[in-house]
């Protein structure tokens, strides 16, 4: 170990919030750190892992639902306000039982979601890190809403700010285009920003190349390093060989019935859809995407989560079953590597983004809510790898939008073609931020030497 140096990585319980930053804790351990990840009582019951992961140790805090977690709790207020009374002496609780049993904490990666553990790092005087997992572009918005330099509710049809392109309102986090609809939330996102000026380092789950205007704008108020993208090395730079998947899992994927059926199609002919571990389609959009699917003649599998199957059309199964595979749950980074998928329809969370761009797969952008339309225009508009499916006046992409845009991406014409080049440059360059020297890796190996020293 790295002078037995030990850091606690704290992400937020949820599966889009654990993944980045356990492969962050990961790349940490491969340079010599000893590291523990710390997840809730109930998230800690309800993870699996198909294979032990020997770099990282594991402990538990309580957010006060042990039994339950956010399901148990009565509202996303009641949840968040519990998590930081009984997340923060739970906390403090384990950082001094692991110091008084031989193994103290010299550092804490916290997520930024959780402002409240660098108080608690800062009151047993250990150096915090934020770790933010959302991409610099969503950052920079929520930081000037934190800080009144951009005024929510909003006015006027478009926001510039500095490092980003021009965004129309509708184009921003939903959380503030739609002020008012998840206060609790939009409180947590605002309030990683509160107490930033007191955090030792700031770490981003993205990759310099991938941002550099706004990256170069907030590293004059922080020591920022750029970490990402926190996909296993194996999908990457294949420097850490056992470091094949992201380890934990709170859904079970169909792994087997998921590659068998891939095997037997064509190169690039599949379009892969899935909307994530958390999103709720309604019952017309989930219409519209099956007839949208239909629509295209094309191979297609489609995750859809158990409590979202009673929304798809009726007979849609027995209709597609020559064309499509639906399943609940499917080992994505697996899928999107395959060579027979073409087009990924994503509702643009982050994580899905970075892997698409990791494995250089062209997108259709279906965004939900919170930094989803964010995303989705860079998507389109900066990095070049993908189409955004539009939605109309009600909030419904319709059939025709779906069917027109994964036509666009997967069977060539001179926009899907330039869209699949830009894919793969984003992949190589995003090979290149992880690999050895590369900008990630350089931030990583400073980021080791100075918690070291």
């Amino acid at each position: 170990m790295a002078n037995g140096t030990h850091v606690l990585v704290l992400p937020f319980p949820g599966q889009g919030h654990i993944n980045p930053m356990l492969q962050f804790a990961s790349r940490l351990a491969s340079k010599g750190l000893k590291t523990t990840l710390v997840t809730t009582v109930f998230i800690s019951k309800s993870i699996y892992s198909d294979h032990p992961i020997a770099s990282t140790s594991f402990r538990t805090i309580s957010d006060g639902f042990d039994e339950g977690g956010f399901a148990q709790a009565k509202s996303p207020d009641i949840y968040l306000s519990t998590f930081k009374s009984v997340g923060s002496q739970s906390l403090a609780s384990l950082i001094k039982e692991l110091g008084d049993s031989g193994i103290p904490v010299h550092a804490v990666i916290y997520d930024g979601f959780m402002a409240w553990a660098l108080d608690v790092a800062k009151q047993l005087g250990i150096r915090a890190a934020v770790f933010l997992t959302q991409p610099c572009a969503v950052n920079s918005i929520h930081y000037h809403v934190s800080r009144g330099l951009l005024k929510v509710p909003l006015e006027g049809s478009s926001v510039w700010l500095p490092g980003l392109p021009e965004l129309k309102i509708w184009e921003l986090p939903s959380l503030i285009y739609h002020h008012g609809s998840y206060p609790a939330w939009f409180d947590t996102i605002v309030n990683q920003f509160s107490n930033i000026d007191e955090a030792d380092w700031v770490l981003v789950n993205t990759f310099y190349e991938l941002e550099k205007e706004v990256v170069d704008w907030m590293s004059k108020f922080w020591k920022l390093g750029t970490i990402g993208p926190t996909i296993p090395s194996m999908y990457l730079d294949k420097r850490l060989k056992h470091n094949k998947d992201y380890g934990l899992q709170l859904l079970h994927p169909n792994t087997s019935a998921c590659m068998r059926w891939l095997n037997t199609k064509p190169n690039g002919s599949v379009v892969y859809v899935s909307f994530g571990s958390l999103a709720e389609v309604g019952v017309e959009q989930m219409a519209e995407i099956a007839w949208g699917l239909i629509g295209t003649n094309a191979y297609f599998l489609w995750v859809v989560r158990g409590p979202e199957e009673p929304k798809l059309p009726d007979n849609f199964k027995h209709m597609t079953r020559e064309k499509g595979l639906i399943v609940r749950w499917c080992p994505q980074l697996e899928v999107l590597k395959h060579g027979s998928v073409g087009c990924f329809v994503s509702h643009c969370g982050y994580n899905s983004v970075l892997e698409a761009l990791g494995l250089g797969v062209p997108m259709v952008a279906m965004p939900q809510w919170a930094d989803q339309a964010t995303t989705a225009k860079h998507v389109e508009d900066v990095w070049g790898v993908g189409v955004r499916a539009l939605a109309d006046e009600k909030g419904i992409v319709r059939r025709d939008t779906i069917k027109q845009c994964i036509n666009e991406v997967i069977m060539g014409g001179e926009r899907g073609n330039e869209i699949k080049k830009n894919s793969i440059k984003w992949k190589n360059l995003a090979i290149k931020a992880a690999d050895h020297g590369g900008s990630s890796d350089k931030n990583i190996d400073e980021f080791v030497a100075k918690i070291t020293s």
